[in-house]
């Protein structure tokens, strides 16, 4: 009988272990993301009726000459109850740099209480740099079944809408006890580590996960830009809307996000 529970011991161990890994929660660390905009579908979409005459030619040069993606990358650290999602920066050709998407680079810096349910968003806007401080903004979710993996993590899919109209696909995982992610994407049970918004043809995917510990000290919010909430700033938009016409309609939903 011992040498039968002797026997049992060594050939469960393995499992006991694995299970014991695979168990394990993160809590703190830094995550490297990567944001990919279809520059090519964007510039598509700028083109209608009052500009198509100079805007298709535009367009047929853009897609011979510039790479479908244009892509930029970001550092979100994390701890328990916040989290400091800032740019790293990068060089941007100058012809996306003329279409003047806000996408073209990565001017967000986004600081998340969660504990508080506080945030500081500096976001430039044309020539203008903005501080909103408010809430966290508020994403209706809807969990579904589907799974995939990102950056080593099992991840759970949910479909999301966020300021009345704008629909959001995110994978997040429970393994990080953190519900954060990407810029001002928050609210699942657990980390986002990719997102989707299909309209906007823009995706934000974990590249490399770090587990490890970090100076909460250091989680500081932005404090640079004229301060204001998300409701001061819809209006600033709308205003600025107005002023440079439809070619701003096209790319509000870019500054708001």
């Amino acid at each position: 009988m011992n040498r039968f529970i002797l026997i049992l011991v060594l050939f469960l161990a393995p499992c006991v272990s694995g299970i014991a890994q695979h168990a394990r929660f993160v809590g703190e660390g830094v995550i490297e993301f990567e944001k990919k905009i279809n520059m090519h579908a964007k510039v598509k979409k700028s083109i209608d009726k009052e500009n198509e005459s100079y805007m298709s030619k535009y367009y047929e040069q853009f897609v011979k000459t510039q790479p479908q993606f244009l892509t930029v990358k970001s550092n979100l650290i994390f701890a328990a109850d916040r989290s400091l999602y800032t740019p790293i920066p990068i060089t941007v050709t100058s012809q996306n740099s003329m279409y003047g998407d806000p996408n073209a680079n990565q001017p967000n810096v986004v600081f998340t209480d969660f504990k508080t349910g506080f945030s500081a968003v500096q976001k430039q806007v044309f020539e203008e740099t903005f501080l909103i401080r408010d809430s966290i903004r508020p994403i209706t979710w809807k969990l579904t079944g589907e799974t995939r993996e990102i950056a080593g993590y099992q991840c759970r899919r949910a479909n999301g809408l966020m300021l009345d109209s704008i629909y959001v696909v995110a994978f997040y995982t429970d393994e990080i006890t953190v519900s954060g992610g990407p810029e001002s994407f928050s609210g699942l049970p657990g980390m986002i580590l990719g997102v989707a918004l299909p309209y906007e043809n823009v995706t934000w995917f974990a590249t490399l996960v770090s587990d490890k510990i970090v100076d909460k000290n250091s989680l500081k919010a932005p404090v640079k830009g004229k301060q204001m909430n998300n409701k001061d700033l819809m209006v600033r938009l709308n205003d600025l809307v107005k002023r440079w016409g439809d070619s701003a309609k096209r790319i509000l939903n870019d500054y708001i996000i």
